[in-house]
């Protein structure tokens, strides 16, 4: 059994020291590293096997270009993923949302009430937060949510793998809001659904964004015990 632990602490240390990363150094990561994390990543189980996800990576000057082109777009175009967005967050839902959010303006400096710094803050999801590379994510149409579903375990597994080599990550679901304009960039076939983006580098450990880390629910909380 002491083996069997090892590898459920070793599974529990990557998952607490993996956060949402808000800030990056723009060394890269190396091409051989990426193509690790993509295939620990493809171990994740899927719907019959299929494996529905496709990514597009972008490194180097072809992330500055694109981190270039999806700021301009949110200055004249309006959000319209693929995805439909929540249409609501109510109850514990909504509390965790706002916590997440009051700490991350807490460790930045940001004041309650102060529309226009929260609102440059959040426009830093465009800047992709200053990451070197971009993973954008996509599932053919046809397999619908189970499609998701599938690609949301493949994300676990991209972040996890990251984190197990010193990368860090955090995926994006406001980069997948402008859904026309990946198609159009990324020339991604419209008989995909683009699901999110996935931002990954080195973090900035000193940067004030990086600086806290939101809870989790207690088992009671999210498990119906039937014994």
């Amino acid at each position: 059994m002491g083996g069997i632990d090892l590898h459920l602490d070793a599974l529990n240390a990557l998952l607490t020291q993996r956060h949402s990363c808000r800030a990056f150094r723009s060394d890269p990561v190396p091409r051989e590293q990426i193509e690790q994390i993509v295939t620990s990543a493809t171990r994740v189980p899927s719907w019959c096997n299929a494996q529905p996800w496709q990514l597009t990576i972008t490194s180097g000057t072809e992330t500055d270009h694109f981190r270039e082109a999806l700021q301009r777009e949110t200055q004249q175009a309006s959000p319209n993923p693929d995805l439909p967005f929540p249409t609501r967050y109510s109850g514990v839902y909504q509390d965790r949302r706002r916590a997440c959010g009051w700490a991350l303006y807490k460790a930045v400096g940001v004041e309650k009430g102060d529309r226009t710094a929260s609102a440059q803050q959040m426009m830093k999801n465009y800047t992709l937060f200053g990451a070197p590379h971009c993973a954008i994510l996509s599932s053919p149409t046809e397999l619908g949510p189970y499609g998701a579903m599938d690609c949301g375990g493949f994300v676990t597994a991209f972040a996890l793998a990251a984190q197990a080599l010193g990368v860090a990550s955090i995926p994006q679901a406001a980069v997948a809001a402008y859904g026309p304009f990946l198609h159009r960039y990324f020339d991604i076939p419209d008989d995909r659904i683009v699901l999110c983006a996935i931002s990954f580098g080195y973090p900035d450990k000193d940067h004030p964004a990086n600086s806290f880390r939101t809870g989790r629910a207690a088992l009671d909380d999210i498990v119906d015990w039937r014994e």
